[in-house]
């Protein structure tokens, strides 16, 4: 099997695109190229990555794409969304959540307090904080 080198920001972004420890990044790389299911693979693929919507993954919590994020700052009201496996705010994606807030704040900002979060589906607002304590 060959090997090819990537960048680290290239091997972030394919793991945040992992939807599980059962998908590999060969198997996001695939989709990416709109290939077919390796015939090597024997789990099946999440639906989430056969459409292409990513979940963001961090810290241990898994954001379904779409996912809505606002925070209010200084009286302003600041949102996001999940779109393929990264929070966009702004037109930037980002990694993390407090990446995301010091973006807005310039200001180191613990993230995880910073926003909340809607699920798509739901119509509760959650601080993402609490997210995190449920999936330690």
């Amino acid at each position: 099997m060959a090997t090819i080198e990537v960048d680290f920001e290239v091997f972030k972004e394919l793991t945040a695109r992992r939807t599980s420890e059962s998908v590999t990044e060969n198997d996001v790389i695939r989709v990416l190229l709109g290939l077919n299911k390796s015939s090597s693979a024997s789990v099946s693929r999440p639906v989430a990555v056969e459409t292409g919507r990513f979940p963001w993954v961090c810290k241990g919590v898994s954001f379904p794409h779409g996912t809505e994020f606002r925070s209010t700052y200084k009286g302003q009201l600041y949102t996001g969304k999940v779109e393929n496996g990264a929070l966009v705010v702004n037109g930037e994606r980002f990694t993390s959540p407090s990446a995301a807030a010091v973006a807005i704040t310039e200001n180191a900002v613990n993230g995880w307090r910073f926003w909340e979060c809607l699920l798509p589906g739901t119509n509760k607002w959650k601080v993402i904080a609490d997210m995190r304590r449920k999936s330690a």
